[in-house]
């Protein structure tokens, strides 16, 4: 009987060292389940934040749908930190495409009419050194997932108020117009993409899904300016 009980003994010998590691594995699984589910969440809220509302316009019945329109992840966000250094107390002045209202129109052989209306949101921080701002965004033409057709700039002056670090501007892109080489080419062949006009450093910063409040001083009400 010694030696049943011997291996028994030494059986649970194993066992018990064996818990440990059990537990350490089961930790570590839920520890990567639990970062697949925050990875998921947020890819779900950057969709989110990036999708697109696109408005029809009433006036024609399209002989085919829209061109794609939305905002460039990389360039959605515009975050200016003095003398290069990312923290909250070192932001100047920022900037985040909150939305694009869109629509579009042709029909036969005509060129595709596509009016825009894009609302920014727009901040200044402790390193801000004016109350004024011009901030330079761009809007682009391209084949989809494919080549820039065309490519324009456009600038955004802004006046913050005594005491405000928040507004909105709402800015109304009268017509972008789009040839198509015939009459059965689609608006769904193109993409119009909008984007702040950043640095690579920002272009990073936003890779890699950095934030910072857009209003990094004291929270003020904003209000919202209107510019076509």
């Amino acid at each position: 009987m010694r030696r049943p009980l011997l291996l028994l003994a030494a059986g649970l010998i194993m066992a018990g060292s064996m818990a440990p590691e059990i537990a350490s594995a089961q930790q570590r699984r839920q520890g990567e389940q639990q970062q697949q589910e925050q990875d998921a969440a947020k890819k779900k809220k950057r969709d989110s934040e990036w999708s697109d509302v696109q408005a029809p316009l009433p006036q024609l019945r399209n002989a085919g749908p829209c061109p794609y329109v939305k905002v460039l992840y990389d360039a959605g966000r515009y975050v200016e930190f003095k003398d290069g250094r990312e923290a909250s107390g070192s932001v100047a002045y920022t900037g985040e495409i909150q939305g694009i209202s869109a629509g579009c129109q042709y029909k036969d052989d005509e060129p595709i009419k596509v009016t825009m209306e894009v609302l920014f949101d727009l901040g200044r921080g402790p390193q801000a050194e004016s109350s004024t701002k011009n901030y330079r965004y761009w809007v682009a033409v391209t084949k989809r997932n494919d080549a820039v057709i065309a490519k324009e700039y456009f600038d955004l002056p802004v006046t913050f108020a005594a005491g405000q670090d928040r507004l909105y501007a709402r800015e109304k892109i009268g017509q972008v117009t789009i040839p198509r080489a015939t009459q059965t080419t689609s608006g769904a062949n193109f993409e119009i993409l909008v984007g702040f006009d950043v640095t690579p450093e920002m272009a990073a910063f936003n890779r890699d899904g950095k934030r910072f409040r857009l209003n990094a001083g004291t929270a003020v009400a904003g209000n919202t300016n209107e510019t076509k």
